[in-house]
């Protein structure tokens, strides 16, 4: 019955002047989601609508999934596409229509209609009034509620007409790609990927960094968190993720520094190589999965100590978010599965049995100081050797 589905937006639509950008970006976003899917779409867009045309065959679940994962979507409506043949025609297909969505079923409902097109001879309270009476004539099962019914039968005139009932929830947010781009610090924790969710919700096309510690963390802990940036560019589009082998960064800051410093002096020692990547690919900031009091490096202090060597700034969309919280996002998204593999990283090989909570910062600066010359050959190798891989949903698993 659908050859068509009507796309709506929420933020989009107080845009002003710039309200085209937005719909043009949502747009480019749903047809690179519909690649995926077989069979032959067209992506239009009518005063203040977008509408999905299907040509041919296709698989109906397959492209309500994929047109889920596209922000910017807060509803998908399956339509029935009709012209204009009358009033007397538009209530057989709103009755036939009805019976092949509800057979038998003992529902309320109300009519909404939209007059797009003032030369219709009924006004839009007028084709409500009168489709409803032509409905509780079809079907005696169904009762008229305008405050809460069950069915909301949408009825939507313009040049032609177009009639739904259903509205699969969206994602909801900005179309990627519209507010610049991040990038994400990307581990095989629950955390960083919900981070890079959020953050590309509110149109942030994300890059990701990984750090490696082999022999420390294995094959399959890399290959963890390479899933998971596949799982998250379902949404995202695709990411390019650079894998960072930061073992003898890790090794040489354990051999000289306070082992209760060492996390924070390695966190800090990732920022600094993670901006240098986001520099270079022309980020305009870092994005973590960090959350206040979650473990000793994300107290204020310690994260006020992390800072202190980035000059971009770091987002954290998870800041205060509970641990409950973000396990339920992860759930909905579908990483936390691949999340709670036990294959450990570098994160969490070399952690100290007592690690400061309330970092001194001069302190931490003179630990670093004895570091000398070489940590920055060893973060110059760490950047020159790196790893790119591109994922996409394509390649994910």
């Amino acid at each position: 019955m659908f050859k068509m589905f009507l796309i709506k937006y929420a933020e989009i639509a107080i845009k002003g002047k710039n309200r085209f950008l937005f719909e043009d970006a949502l747009i480019e976003r749903i047809e690179h989601a519909l690649t995926a899917v077989d069979g032959t779409f067209q992506v239009t867009k009518e005063s203040g609508r977008i509408y999905v045309t299907c040509e041919g065959e296709y698989d109906y679940d397959e492209v309500i999934e994929a047109l889920s994962k596209v922000f910017g979507i807060v509803g998908i409506c399956p339509v029935v596409h009709l012209e204009d043949q009358g009033f007397d025609r538009l209530a057989e297909e709103v009755i036939s229509y009805l019976g092949w969505m509800y057979p038998g079923r003992t529902a309320t409902f109300k009519v909404i209609t939209r007059r797009i097109k003032k030369s219709y001879p009924m006004e839009s309270m007028e084709v409500s009034a009168a489709l409803g009476e032509r409905i509780l004539q079809a079907y005696p099962n169904l009762t008229v509620d305008v405050h809460h019914p069950q069915i909301e039968i949408h009825v939507e005139i313009r040049k032609t007409i177009y009639l739904y009932s259903e509205t699969v929830p969206g994602p909801g947010g900005m179309p990627v790609g519209t507010n610049g781009s991040a990038t994400l610090l990307l581990s095989g924790g629950i955390d960083s990927p919900v981070a890079g969710y959020m953050i590309a919700k509110r149109g942030v096309k994300i890059d990701a960094v990984y750090f490696h510690a082999p022999p420390y963390t294995s094959e399959r802990a890399k290959q963890k968190v390479v899933d998971l940036a596949g799982i998250l560019s379902r949404y995202t589009g695709p990411i390019s993720l650079k894998v960072v082998n930061f073992t003898d960064i890790q090794l040489y800051i354990y051999e000289k520094c306070p082992h209760d410093e060492l996390t924070i002096i390695m966190r800090r020692y990732m920022m600094r190589i993670a901006q240098r990547f986001a520099q270079e690919n022309g980020s305009l900031g870092l994005v973590t999965g960090e959350s206040i009091g979650q473990v000793a490096s994300q107290t204020m202090q310690s994260l006020a100590a992390t800072n202190e060597v980035c000059t971009m700034p770091v987002y954290r969309p998870l800041i205060g978010f509970d641990k409950e919280e973000i396990v339920t996002v992860a759930k909905k998204i579908n990483t936390y599965e691949t999340s709670i593999l036990p294959f450990e990283d570098c994160c969490t090989i070399f952690v100290a049995k007592h690690p400061v909570t309330k970092p001194n910062r001069n302190a931490i600066r003179r630990s670093e100081m004895k570091l000398e010359e070489k940590i920055d050959e060893l973060v110059e190798e760490a950047i020159r050797t790196a790893e790119t891989i591109e994922v996409s949903k394509e390649t994910a698993y």
